[in-house]
């Protein structure tokens, strides 16, 4: 494994201006950035491309409206497994259609994971699909009425 990746990334003043920038708009070029912060190109791409190589930046994607692509649910559901079957768990709950994040987590659960789905139909298969992974031995469902805040960038 990379060492770079192992250690945890330095990040100065000029890598956050960045983040922030990119953060704002991921499509910014470098020449763009560097303008707007008063360093050369170059210097903007090199930083760019060592937080990448760290993991700082892990890709670049789209911030789009699920519900404008037909997904209309949203659950999040709290997974209590077998303790020394948690990453187990974990991982293969990850690989299931429609979810979009899993954390482990404190308290009464071991995990929480976020699912999004286009109908009741499509959430029903998913919970049951849940049921019948190995150590699972509790789930509770929470369907989102209201999205309020969802934005996944980070402030720097």
């Amino acid at each position: 494994m990379d060492l770079a990746k192992l250690v945890t990334a330095h990040l100065d003043e000029l890598d956050l201006k960045i983040l922030r920038l990119l953060m704002e708009d991921a499509r910014r070029s470098s020449k763009d950035i560097a303008e707007k912060l008063g360093v050369a190109t170059g210097t903007v791409y090199n930083r760019i491309k060592r937080l990448t190589e760290e993991g700082v930046i892990k890709g670049y994607i789209p911030i789009v409206d699920a519900s404008k692509l037909g997904f209309e649910l949203t659950a999040l559901v709290l997974i209590q497994a077998d303790g020394k079957f948690l990453v187990d768990v974990e991982n293969e709950v990850s690989k299931v259609e429609g979810v979009v994040c899993v954390y482990d987590i404190t308290g009464d659960f071991d995990a929480a994971i976020i699912a999004r789905f286009k109908d009741r139909a499509s959430m029903n298969k998913f919970i049951k699909s849940l049921i019948a992974i190995p150590h699972i031995k509790r789930t509770v469902t929470n369907v989102v009425l209201n999205i309020v805040k969802e934005d996944p960038r980070v402030r720097v």
